[in-house]
């Protein structure tokens, strides 16, 4: 089986559904353009609209097969989760989000979704990601700021989160966000290119060292785009950690105990990442429809020196473990 560990959807059915239920959602405002919707949460700057691509199951479903994929694990789209709204608020948006994705996954099984959850609120997280698994979904993709910019995943209001997520052994998807909480890089294309590193690096920075990770030992965490320059950089994060070891947690045990997509783009940084964490952790990703993720992800795993027994994992073998499939 060939599993596509990372990619978004936002089923046509949701649009209908936000444009019909507006008025239950006050601290949004809709943006139409181009016979699609952005969002504008709480007065923030507004959103891209959603792309055609995102919502195209039939065209999603002629690319996984032109692919020779045969499922693809997709959360919602970072954009619209809505950290930033009121929590009760977040908390039903979240809910209806969640319905549509289940809906499609049931009328395309090819689908494998993880849920959206209000991270605004620890409480109320908590409870959807309940919800979530007693509707059959395996887990949630998270953004790496809750509560809007500025928001980090180890602030203490998030721990009726992350121990709900430990009792159910949830799989964690953590992706970065619309915004990367760093303005030099909305010039030269550098939103996508280095932003969305930056800010994934330093949200999973601070789980590892606040002991996150093993704390919740048997929360599934996905750190995605190949684990943002974590390989990279983990001689100084063990060098920071030497210094200061009653404090802080261990960040070769969290690299050890995390997984990781493909979404690398070079042959020799996929091998760097498997020989650092192990190609066991690896799991084939597109983040599909996005120009910036790997919208032929066979190649790169062809190209890269594995045995063909890692390869067969990180085509698919090591995400249908993961997933249970």
């Amino acid at each position: 089986m060939i599993i596509d560990c990372h990619a978004h959807l936002v089923p046509p059915a949701l649009l209908d559904a936000i444009r019909a239920e507006q008025a239950k959602f006050p601290s949004i405002r809709l943006i139409e353009e181009g016979g699609s919707l952005g969002f504008a949460f709480a007065g923030n700057k507004p959103t891209r609209p959603v792309s055609r691509p995102l919502s195209d199951i039939a065209g999603r479903l002629a690319w996984l097969d032109s692919n020779k994929i045969d499922r693809q694990i997709v959360g919602g789209w970072l954009d619209m989760f809505g950290y930033e709204i009121p929590a009760e608020e977040g908390l039903r948006w979240s809910r209806l989000i969640n319905t549509h994705l289940a809906k499609i996954a049931k009328e395309q099984p090819r689908f494998i979704p993880l849920a959206t959850v209000p991270l605004q609120d620890g409480a109320r997280g908590a409870e959807v990601l309940k919800e979530a698994h007693s509707q059959g979904f395996k887990g949630a993709m998270i953004g790496t700021q809750p509560k809007g910019r500025g928001g980090v995943l180890d602030d203490p209001s998030l721990l009726p989160f992350w121990e709900a997520a430990n009792s159910l052994g949830s799989i964690i998807f953590i992706h970065p966000v619309f915004e990367s909480g760093d303005d030099r890089v909305h010039d030269y294309g550098m939103a996508n290119a280095v932003g969305r590193i930056t800010d994934t690096l330093i949200a999973m920075s601070r789980l590892i060292y606040a002991g996150h990770i093993a704390r919740f030992g048997n929360v599934r965490i996905v750190a995605g785009i190949g684990g943002a320059a974590l390989p990279y950089v983990i001689g100084r994060l063990r060098r920071n950690y030497s210094l200061d070891k009653d404090k802080l947690g261990d960040p070769d045990a969290a690299l050890a105990a995390m997984y990781y997509d493909t979404i690398v783009q070079d042959s020799r940084a996929l091998r760097y990442l498997a020989d650092i964490v192990g190609p066991a952790r690896i799991m084939m990703g597109s983040d599909m429809p996005f120009p910036i993720g790997d919208l032929a992800p066979l190649k790169i795993v062809q190209e890269t020196r594995f045995t063909d027994a890692e390869r067969a994992g990180i085509y698919g073998g090591a995400a249908q473990t993961l997933f249970a499939l």
